[in-house]
């Protein structure tokens, strides 16, 4: 497994040399939801349908996705260089890009 310095680097090289709002490789969603079940529960609810907070400092992926500024460059940043409180999960470069997926799939349609 690649060390997060590398990682971060290696995701942002991919982004940037995508268009802005696009992901060089497309994730998979289902694979990002089954991830975020696994690792990212604790804290948030990453489910599309309402439930309860978990925390209530802590958004949820819906409420993250409405966000009007959420792009998947933005969520790669607050994944990779988190902020203090989140654990520090070891994601390939595939699992990040799935987790993301999953995310901006909750996104509602414009």
């Amino acid at each position: 497994m690649r060390t997060l310095p590398c990682l971060s680097l290696m995701i942002a090289l991919g982004f940037a040399a995508a268009p802005a709002g696009a992901q060089t490789v497309p994730g998979d969603v289902r694979h990002g939801r089954d991830l975020s079940e696994r690792f990212c529960v604790n804290c948030h609810s990453v489910k599309s349908e309402p439930a309860a907070t978990v925390s209530s400092d802590v958004l949820s992926f819906p409420s993250i996705a409405k966000q009007p500024g959420t792009t998947a460059e933005r969520l790669a940043g607050r994944i990779i260089i988190p902020h203090p409180a989140m654990p520090g999960v070891q994601l390939t470069v595939r699992e990040l890009r799935d987790i993301i997926a999953y995310i901006m799939s909750l996104k509602p349609d414009k």
